[in-house]
C-alpha cells in the first residue's frame, strides 16, 4: 500500500507535468519562425530588385574613389614604408597577396634584430648561429672570412651603438620565393686585435657609421617563419 507521502509526491509530479505540457507542449499559431540570419526583412522582399540589397548596420559604405586616385586601404597600407603606386608598393602588395599575415613593420623589426645578431655572430665567429640565419652560399662566404681571421690569430670585437635607420628598398615575389631588400644605417664600435692583443684594424674608442644593404628571403607558405640572408652589399 502507498503511504501518505508517496501519494502526495505522485500528485505533485502529475500537477507539474500538466503545467509544463500546457506551456511548452502546445502551439498557438502565433509562434515566430526559426531565426534565419541570412534572410532579408519582409519589407525588402516586397520591393523591386534594387530594394533587395540590404546594408549591414555598423558598416557604412565608403564613397567611391576618384578616377586615378588609389583606394584608401591601398594608400594607407604601406604608409611610412612605400609610396602609393611605387614599384616597392606593388612588390609588397604581391607579397601580401600570397602571405596574408605579412606585416612590413613587423618584418622590419625582425630584420633589425637579425642584422644585429648576424654582425655580432660574425665578429664572435659563431658559425652555428650564422648557419641558421644565412643562405648556404652566404654562410660559406662568412665562414671563409672567419677561418681566414682565425688563421692569423686575430680576434674581432663589435659593439652596436644604434641602428639609426632601416628602410625597405625593394620587394618582389620570384616564383614561390619572397625577397625583401633592406638598407641599414648603423653606428658601431669595431676593433680587430692580433695574438698579442694589439689593434690591427678599427678602434675600441671610435664610433663608425656603417651602411649595409641586405636581402632576406623565405619560401611562401613555409612552416619555418624565419627569413634568411641571401645577399649582402656595402653601400
Amino acid at each position: 500500500m502507498f503511504d501518505l507521502y508517496t501519494i502526495i509526491f505522485l500528485a505533485l509530479a502529475i500537477f507539474i507535468f500538466a503545467r509544463l505540457r500546457s506551456v511548452l507542449g502546445s502551439r498557438t499559431g502565433r509562434e515566430r519562425p526559426p531565426y534565419d540570419p541570412f534572410s532579408a526583412p519582409d519589407a525588402a522582399k516586397t520591393g523591386n530588385a534594387r530594394d533587395k540589397v540590404v546594408t549591414l548596420p555598423g558598416r557604412p559604405v565608403p564613397p567611391p574613389a576618384r578616377e586615378g586616385e588609389p583606394a584608401p586601404a591601398a594608400a594607407e597600407r604601406w604608409a611610412g614604408i612605400a609610396e602609393p603606386g611605387s614599384a616597392l608598393a606593388a612588390g609588397l602588395d604581391a607579397i601580401a597577396a600570397q602571405e596574408r599575415e605579412f606585416d612590413a613593420g613587423h618584418f622590419l623589426s625582425g630584420a633589425k634584430a637579425a642584422y644585429e645578431m648576424i654582425v655580432t655572430a660574425f665578429a664572435e665567429g659563431d658559425r652555428k648561429l650564422l648557419k641558421n640565419l644565412l643562405a648556404k652560399d652566404v654562410f660559406e662566404g662568412f665562414s671563409a672570412a672567419i677561418s681566414e681571421r682565425e688563421s692569423r690569430g686575430e680576434k674581432m670585437e663589435t659593439r652596436f651603438v644604434a641602428i639609426e635607420k632601416a628602410d625597405i628598398t625593394a620587394a618582389e615575389l620570384k616564383g614561390r620565393t619572397v625577397q625583401i631588400t633592406v638598407k641599414f644605417i648603423s653606428q658601431l664600435v669595431s676593433v680587430t686585435r692580433n695574438r698579442a692583443g694589439e689593434v690591427v684594424d678599427g678602434s675600441p674608442d671610435r664610433v663608425t657609421d656603417v651602411t649595409d644593404i641586405w636581402t632576406f628571403a623565405r619560401e611562401v607558405g613555409s612552416r619555418d617563419p624565419n627569413w634568411k640572408l641571401v645577399a649582402t652589399e656595402a653601400a
